[in-house]
């Protein structure tokens, strides 16, 4: 093992962290805001509705996201009315073509995440929403969604670090992330293994800090309150006994 290589992959792979974080928080914010109204016609549509959606899920998740991506980056380039429409501007580019493919597909992932949330929520605090006269939207903005993000949440933390790891699939595409990064550095050096195990261990850094941050995020929304308030509760000294004592005549 060459350990002068291995520090020269630890000074260069970095420089792709941005390229892969900007990949990994853009695809999950867009498919989040495509998930969530997804989700709810998944869960309470009708019929006919929640069966398209789940025909999107169905095929989105039963299918490798390296096969979506190369159908978008080159597959859609053969089609003609596609290269001759303003959409070309955008399918040109791998970037875009990485990001397109990345939020379809975890878009899909956490309709199916949020719609088992949806349907755990407890009929009864519904049905007590609506006795306060609150509307359904403002039942599913205030009461349903934030419950079942909050059930849904470990199953997102997964979709999290998932997204992160699957990034490295935009280097197939020629962007220089850190998988990118570390296939160039191995071009010009031979060295696979030194090179793949610095990039390996900035991934699992990366995935830890997500599994970190989901984990801090479930301790702020638990039902018990915040951890600091449960241990002031517990060490807060209990009151006085009062003796009971009877009145002398």
């Amino acid at each position: 093992m060459n350990l002068s290589l291995m520090f020269d992959a630890m000074i260069v792979l970095p420089s792709g962290i941005v390229l892969t974080l900007t990949l990994t928080v853009l695809s999950l914010t867009a498919g989040f805001l495509l998930a969530v109204p997804l989700a709810f016609a998944r869960a309470f549509g009708r019929p006919s509705l929640s069966l398209g959606v789940l025909a999107y899920t169905y095929v989105i998740r039963g299918t490798p996201m390296l096969v979506q991506l190369f159908l978008l980056y080159y597959g859609l380039g053969q089609i003609e009315a596609v290269r001759a429409s303003v959409f070309w501007l955008v399918l040109r580019d791998p970037f875009w073509c990485a990001l397109l493919a990345f939020s379809l597909n975890c878009a899909a992932h956490t309709t199916e995440i949020l719609c088992r949330g949806l349907l755990s929520v407890p009929k009864g605090v519904v049905e007590a929403a609506a006795a306060l006269g609150l509307k359904r939207l403002q039942i599913a903005r205030l009461v349903t969604f934030p419950i079942a993000f909050r059930i849904s949440l470990p199953a997102y933390g997964n979709e999290v670090v998932g997204m992160i790891k699957g990034s490295s699939l935009a280097s197939t595409v020629t962007l220089l992330e850190i998988t990118g990064m570390a296939r160039q550095l191995v071009s010009s050096t031979f060295a696979p293994y030194e090179i793949f195990i610095v990039a390996g261990a900035i991934y699992l850094a990366l995935t830890t800090l997500a599994v970190k941050a989901t984990q801090f995020l479930e301790r702020r929304l638990s039902i018990d309150g915040h951890p600091t308030r449960r241990r002031k509760v517990r060490f807060r000294p209990g009151l006085p006994r009062h003796r009971t004592t009877t009145p002398v005549p």
